[in-house]
């Protein structure tokens, strides 16, 4: 049988046809088919056809199986017994099928008469039903994020393992570190679910090579990962400073699938299962600390975040009426060692100014003393005229140089 594939296919409805050609000695007529499916338009493609020739229905060529005959002098085209509507034959000699059908299938002959004799060329052609989308199942189609695996099955009966392909979110799969697909393809393991996995799907690729395919939907379960807090006024240090009668409003926000339910406690006791919490004119009992609690009932996840609705802190200062607000208070203390910092840095710089001043004197002292004239060597003499009196009445000395 003929080792191309020369096909020209126009899709109708479902079906394929395919057929295989016997080609003869290099120089000789050669039949040419490729597969299709039951309802395409087929082609059993004619070769080395210089003149005259007829199709015919079966393996032999007798006049009862003719299809069609050809003669290209007058161009004449004669029916035979086996023609139909469906089949048809070009000027190059191809045998032509449309809305094939599943009893199509069979041998097809072809005879050529050249003026020395008759060749002859037989092919097999063999249609096919259209193959229904494989089936898929799954052991969960509903996971949770890193949690157990999903294992999906492909359904179907076909033992060619290559036919079978497998998509993780519309893209092709294949054996990882998340994917484990079975030897003969029919089962994929998908571990460790994602937030982001959304569909897994096999198809089967039939004998045209078209792909069909089927998914399944994907849901996994993930959060809450935070808890996002929103207050108005601002909070500081989890700390929300607010005075009686002003306007508080409490926001708490998570990202979870599913939408995760909230609950806030307020000094212990429960007080809504809303998002928010809304204070048009805050009391004095509507005061203290709360807590938002997030949870997903699914993943078995919760997280949570406390506040503190208080007086904003203020310090009396000179009148009892005079005071000084929190920041204020901050300012001040902030500006106190800053002055503190910038004392002591003059502190130590006159310190270490005295201490190279002094140093440097004694320094220049010690090298003076090493320039000294060396001491004066004296003598004593008595006066030649008997010696002198001092102040005390005595006799005096003379000191010399010596």
């Amino acid at each position: 049988m003929g080792n191309s594939a020369c096909e020209r296919l126009v899709r109708r409805e479902g079906a394929s046809l395919l057929a295989c050609g016997i080609c003869q000695a290099s120089g000789q007529i050669s039949i040419i088919s490729s597969p299709t499916i039951e309802g395409f338009q087929a082609w059993l493609e004619l070769q080395n056809v210089p003149r005259e020739y007829s199709w015919h229905r079966g393996t032999n060529d007798s006049a009862d199986s003719m299809i069609v005959s050809y003669q290209p002098p007058s161009r004449a085209w004669q029916p035979g017994p086996m023609y139909s509507s469906r089949k048809n034959v070009t000027e190059k000699g191809h045998l032509v099928i449309k809305d094939s059908l599943l009893n199509d299938t069979g041998s097809y002959t072809v005879r050529v008469d050249l003026g020395n004799g008759t060749q002859r060329a037989t092919g097999w052609l063999e249609v096919h039903e259209w193959e229904n989308d494989p089936g898929i199942s799954a052991n969960t189609t509903s996971a949770v994020e890193y949690g157990d695996p999903v294992a999906a099955f492909c359904h179907t009966n076909v033992t060619n393992a290559t036919r079978i392909r497998w998509y993780v979110n519309y893209e092709k799969a294949s054996s990882n570190e998340r994917v484990t697909i079975s030897p003969d393809r029919k089962t994929l393991i998908l571990h460790q679910p994602s937030r982001f996995d959304s569909s897994i799907g096999c198809s089967l690729t039939n004998v045209l090579g078209i792909p069909q395919r089927s998914y399944i939907a994907l849901k996994v379960a993930y959060g809450p990962d935070s808890v996002l807090l929103k207050t108005k006024p601002s909070e500081f240090n989890s700390v929300l400073p607010a005075e009686v009668g002003s306007a508080v409003q409490l926001d708490c926000t998570s990202r979870s699938s599913p939408r995760p339910t909230y609950r806030w406690i307020h000094n212990g006791s429960f007080l809504s299962s809303e998002a928010s919490l809304s204070f048009p004119s805050l009391t004095w009992e509507q005061m203290g600390r709360y807590r938002c609690i997030v949870e997903n009932p699914v993943v078995q996840l919760r997280f949570y975040r406390d506040i503190r609705i208080q007086r904003p802190r203020t310090i009396l200062v000179g009148k009892p009426s005079f005071y000084l607000s929190g920041s204020l208070v901050v300012f001040f203390i902030g500006m106190t060692v800053l002055g503190g910092v910038y004392l002591c840095g003059v502190l130590i710089y006159t310190l270490v100014t005295r201490f190279s001043t002094r140093y440097l004197l004694l320094r220049v002292k010690g090298q003076a003393e090493v320039y000294k004239c060396p001491p004066q060597t004296w003598r004593t003499r008595t006066d030649e005229q008997g010696g002198k009196e001092d102040g005390r009445g005595g006799v005096g000395e003379v000191m010399e140089k010596g």
